[in-house]
């Protein structure tokens, strides 16, 4: 079972999220906040697996409390769902820590479906966010430090930055999953990252892998 909390300010949407969710077999709502001074007092009583974790909300913004839950709570995975798509927002939240970042215009089963990804481990990043962190960037000559990436661990990382999740990057390159899984580790040793939305920040801004 996926114990999941829910930070946000507006009722009507907390209320439609939760119901929502509750009739996923596998996925329990254990706790809600409205403020950001609220969120340590319920994350401290229900413990949750996942916070799903609005930026707009009174007393500290999403980005500052996904910061503060990752660093004294660091089971937790922090899924950012907000309305922002504005590149500092979202730079900002990954820089915090955030297990992955959604806008609220993407339908509800993909919601869901990411909750279970982040509550796996794994991170995520809202499609159009990709596309537009790849579309700010020239092609140009690989960084240096892509040196350092053996070339099964470049062709990994231009699927992890293609979006793709393990079960397909190893249909695409013919491995193992274990085997997707040790790359994706060496990867994040090697870049100093420690998720895969900071991987996938990383590579594009140092051109690590081939852009459009």
């Amino acid at each position: 079972m996926i114990n999941v909390m829910l930070v946000d300010d507006h009722a009507v949407l907390r209320d439609g999220l939760k119901n929502i969710l509750e009739m996923e077999e596998d996925i329990k709502v254990v706790g809600e906040a409205v403020n950001g001074n609220e969120v340590v007092r319920v994350v401290t009583s229900c413990q949750p697996d996942v916070v799903l974790m609005d930026i707009n909300i009174p007393d500290k913004n999403g980005i500052e409390l996904t910061g503060m839950l990752k660093r004294d709570y660091p089971s937790v995975k922090v899924l950012v769902l907000t309305m922002h798509s504005h590149d500092e927002y979202f730079m900002a939240a990954i820089r915090e820590g955030a297990d992955g970042y959604l806008l609220k215009d993407l339908p509800t089963d993909q919601v869901v479906e990411a909750i279970r990804t982040v509550a796996k481990g794994e991170s995520i990043i809202d499609p159009t966010l990709t596309k537009r962190l790849l579309g700010f960037y020239n092609q140009k000559q690989e960084a240096s430090s892509t040196s350092e990436l053996t070339d099964r661990e470049k062709e990994v990382l231009i699927c992890l930055v293609s979006g793709k999740s393990n079960k397909e990057i190893g249909e695409e390159l013919y491995i193992s999953d274990k085997t997707v899984k040790i790359h994706v580790s060496k990867i994040y040793k090697k870049l100093n990252v420690k998720s895969r939305s900071q991987a996938i920040i990383y590579a594009v801004q140092h051109q690590l892998v081939p852009l459009p």
